[in-house]
């Protein structure tokens, strides 16, 4: 699995020094210059680069995908995507590409080929340091005014987790989590999450989270 990550990350160092287009873009010609490789994300015209992942991001995404995706899949709740797939917000505009992103089967005719067309019910990021800033900054503001119901947000290097959740009044809160250190999502009925899982080293056996969550 090492050897796969390592790969992955070779094939996004390779996709970045691919030539940007002109300045300014429409969001259908970056959707054209981009490709299934190159992590990148739209901002009012502009392309931004992302930095090739982590080992440890790689790994504790890759435990958050299996789970969630088998959960979901499990009890039919609808779709889980990994990056990149970016997801389209009008109120910026923007086209960002979450770590991951959920969105329930009611709205599933919003997914499109390459993109999805309006906020995920749910978006978690795995903050990098030089992710940091845009994670609780811009990205916060976007999905809060978007309309995503449920941010996470994951810090490997403090070994920290945040769980925001959006109130009636259209704002996120942090959802406040107990000494047993375990979430209980809202949008995802039935899920919850032990943030000390996801300190481990090494990372616990995906099966074995699966008992835990009675899916096995």
């Amino acid at each position: 699995m090492a050897t796969e990550i390592i790969e992955i990350q070779e094939r996004q160092t390779t996709s970045q020094e691919r030539l940007l287009p002109k300045p300014k873009v429409t969001f259908e010609e970056f959707l054209d210059w981009l490709d299934e490789d190159t992590l990148a994300e739209w901002v009012e015209g502009e392309i931004i680069m992302a930095s090739p992942a982590s080992l440890k991001h790689q790994l504790i995404g890759s435990l958050l995908e299996l789970i969630l995706k088998t959960f979901i899949e499990a009890h039919d709740l609808g779709v889980v995507l990994r990056a990149p797939f970016v997801m389209k917000l009008a109120d910026r505009p923007s086209g960002r590409e979450p770590d991951l992103l959920f969105v329930q089967r009611d709205r599933l005719h919003l997914l499109k080929n390459t993109y999805l067309d309006g906020a995920a019910d749910l978006v978690l990021e795995i903050i990098s340091p030089e992710s940091i800033g845009r994670d609780r900054g811009d990205k916060f503001v976007e999905y809060e005014r978007a309309g995503v119901k449920e941010y996470w947000l994951i810090d490997p290097e403090r070994k920290y987790a945040e769980f925001y959740e959006l109130d009636e009044s259209g704002r996120y809160r942090l959802a406040q989590i107990g000494n047993d250190r375990i979430y209980h999502s809202k949008i995802i009925t039935g899920f919850w999450l032990c943030e000390d899982w996801l300190w481990q080293e090494p990372l616990p056996p995906v099966l074995d989270l699966l008992r835990q969550l009675k899916l096995i």
